[in-house]
């Protein structure tokens, strides 16, 4: 599904294209497959990730196509971690661009999260932390750079992480990693005639893990899929070549309060933009057989992304209104103490109450008429809110620990994953009804439909920011870089945020420094808020969000010469600059 589509996407002969088809699918079973590749895995409480451009074998024959990678050739590693623990993010941007890394799903200070405000330029070191507050679920993480999102992304710049805690370790699940508990992003990309990525919203070529063609080998018994959809734009609406039943155990924000059975004539579960599921799929005694997970993206209407079919322009695909393979499984020996059956109950998971909302917060997405600043969907672009992003607009500011309904009313013709940052949430209703079982459980992308309006619950709670927002948007990548996003600050009634015009003392020590450089506030009241070092050409070398202090900042990645370091002062949000030496 990858060179041939291309070729035949260039022909101009119908009737050309019509042979080559016919003898694509004549020829299909005789297709030679590709290992799925497994991210490796990094685990504890400090994680190194060098961001770089760089380049991989990723069609069997031709060229190397250039990608972007973390601490390899494309994606990243599987970062484990635990509920509970303060983690630490060394993220260095090799890239010749400026990026972000957004811990999508993680709940954390607005600082950290590594949307558009979080700017890592070239050759910086940017160096995040905060305390796991998630429950065990499956997340991911992924540039977020205004306007840049959707060709980062499709570099192949992204990641899985894994959050563990003690109530899903109790459990009898599948979770020996890359054996029976098995990540797999999927996505699709178009390659041109020299097999280098084109940077558009559907790709002709379907891939996991970014494997053209993929299978793997799973045991003979209960095996984990962690199910991504890091696509650019496509929903994938899942299920198996054999029609075979499957349980969802979670979403998006952890697990579900039990497995739940997808059955019947055809079990399919839609996985928009941005989204995950994790299923338990039971090949016992089904050694030596395989089997394809497909989309069945035929059944999907005009209007849902990956549903439309168009012949020609930005948003043509051959994968566009089609079913087709993604993985295929094949089916081998059990492995030493396999997992045989299915848990009866997972978590107990407790949501917010309707009736503890402070208020309804009314979200509209919809078309615009006479947008000219955005190249592929003007003058008809999509937004939010009515109006299209803005550095400078905060479009809501929200109490700490206030619980909210936001109210999704789309009058878009096109249906849009939204995500939010910050929180996890409860689907109450889709236009009207209660969800469907499967989306009931923790979420943070929720496909809203055109015309549709789609209300869930939210508390805000442990971070408040009145300088950093969180942001809100459709999470297919075009439509966010061309504005179809929003933003919003937590802000602490209790707390006070004057600028003050005082100078504030402080003191750098060592100076000349070489390893370690110690800032010290004359009041101990005070603290940094955030801490840049530059070099004389004004190069951005580190930055560092809320750091803690006491132990000194690292500076051992520095060269020797002088530097200025740009202090963020917490409560006055006052900036204190000074030049220091590193010898």
């Amino acid at each position: 599904m990858d060179l041939m589509y291309k070729m035949i996407k260039n022909m101009r002969n119908s009737l050309l294209i019509l042979g080559l088809i016919i003898l694509f699918k004549t020829n299909a079973s005789a297709q030679s497959y590709n290992t799925l590749w497994i991210p490796d895995t990094l685990t504890g409480t400090n994680f190194n990730l060098t961001i770089k451009d760089t380049f991989a074998q990723i069609v069997n024959t031709g060229n190397q196509t250039i990608t972007g990678g973390i601490n390899g050739k494309f994606w990243g590693p599987t970062l484990i971690i635990n509920k509970g623990d303060v983690v630490n993010m060394n993220v260095q941007n090799d890239l010749n661009d400026s990026t972000t890394i957004h811990w999508h799903g993680m709940h954390l200070p607005a600082v950290m999260d590594g949307g558009p405000h979080q700017i890592i330029p070239p050759g910086t070191l940017w160096q995040p932390y905060w305390e796991v507050k998630n429950q065990a679920s499956t997340l991911w993480y992924h540039p977020h750079l205004h306007e840049m999102s959707q060709e980062q992304i499709t570099k192949g710049i992204g990641g899985f992480i894994i959050v563990r805690d003690a109530a899903e370790a109790a459990l009898a699940l599948p979770r020996k990693y890359g054996v029976d508990d098995i990540p797999i992003a999927i996505t699709d990309r178009d390659f041109n005639t020299q097999n280098q990525f084109s940077i558009v919203p559907y790709g002709d070529s379907i891939m996991a893990n970014m494997t053209l063609r993929a299978q793997y080998s799973v045991p003979a018994q209960y095996v984990r899929l962690r199910l991504l959809n890091g696509a650019i734009e496509a929903s994938y609406n899942l299920g198996f070549s054999d029609n075979r039943s499957f349980y969802i155990i979670g979403t998006d924000g952890g697990l579900l309060d039990a497995p739940l059975l997808i059955n019947g004539t055809t079990p399919r579960y839609l996985l928009s933009a941005g989204e995950r599921v994790e299923i338990l799929v039971n090949f016992s005694g089904q050694s030596g057989s395989s089997v394809f997970l497909k989309a069945y993206n035929q059944s999907l209407g005009n209007f849902i992304p990956g549903g439309e079919s168009f012949p020609n322009g930005p948003f043509a695909s051959f994968l566009g209104h089609t079913n087709y393979n993604i993985v295929k499984l094949n089916v081998t020996n059990t492995t030493a103490n396999p997992i045989t059956s299915v848990p009866t109950s997972l978590v107990t998971n407790t949501y917010p109450l309707e009736q503890d909302a402070a208020l309804t917060r009314i979200i509209t997405l919809s078309d615009s008429a006479g947008v000219t600043s955005v190249p592929i969907l003007g003058p008809n672009a999509f937004i939010l809110g009515h109006q299209l992003f803005n550095f400078n607009t905060i479009n809501h500011s929200i109490p700490l620990n206030q619980t909210e309904v936001w109210e999704l009313k789309s009058t878009s013709v096109f249906g849009h994953p939204f995500h939010i940052h910050d929180v996890e949430f409860k689907i109450l209703t889709i236009n009207g009804a209660t969800p469907p079982t499967y989306q009931q459980g923790w979420k943070d992308v929720v496909l809203v439909e055109g015309g549709k309006t789609v209300r869930f619950i939210a508390k805000f709670d442990d971070y408040a920011d009145a300088i950093h927002p969180f942001m809100y948007h459709c999470h297919i990548a075009l439509h966010e870089d061309e504005g179809m996003m929003g933003q919003f600050v937590v802000t602490d009634l209790n707390s006070v945020n004057e600028i003050s015009k005082e100078e504030i003392p402080i003191t750098l020590f060592p100076n000349p420094a070489h390893d370690k450089l110690f800032v010290e506030f004359k009041n101990q009241a005070q603290s940094a808020y955030y801490v840049s070092i530059k070099d004389l050409l004004g190069r951005t070398k580190l930055m560092l969000p809320n750091p803690y202090l006491k132990d000194g900042i690292d500076i051992s990645t520095l060269s020797k010469g002088v530097y200025t370091i740009s202090i963020m002062e917490k409560g006055s949000k006052q900036v204190i600059t000074k030049t220091f030496i590193v010898n």
